[in-house]
């Protein structure tokens, strides 16, 4: 029988899947806010979105930390 608790060494804990996959959508989330972030600040066209992003990427980065926590 399989175990709900997998070991993930890459996290250095031990975690179940539902875990393991929210911190794994939210890196690639985190990824593409990043290179979306990257863009913007490159166009400057909206200094508004910049803001929207980065928020965007703290709320994603305390979210992804607040779980690695648990």
């Amino acid at each position: 029988m399989l175990s709900a608790n997998l070991s993930f060494p890459c996290y250095g804990f031990r975690m179940d899947k539902k875990a393991k996959k929210k911190i794994d959508v939210l890196q690639q989330k985190l990824q593409k806010l990043r290179q979306q972030l990257s863009g913007a600040k490159k166009q400057m066209d909206d200094a508004e979105e910049v803001r929207r992003l980065e928020k965007q990427v703290a709320e994603a980065e305390a979210e992804l930390a607040k779980l690695k926590e648990s």
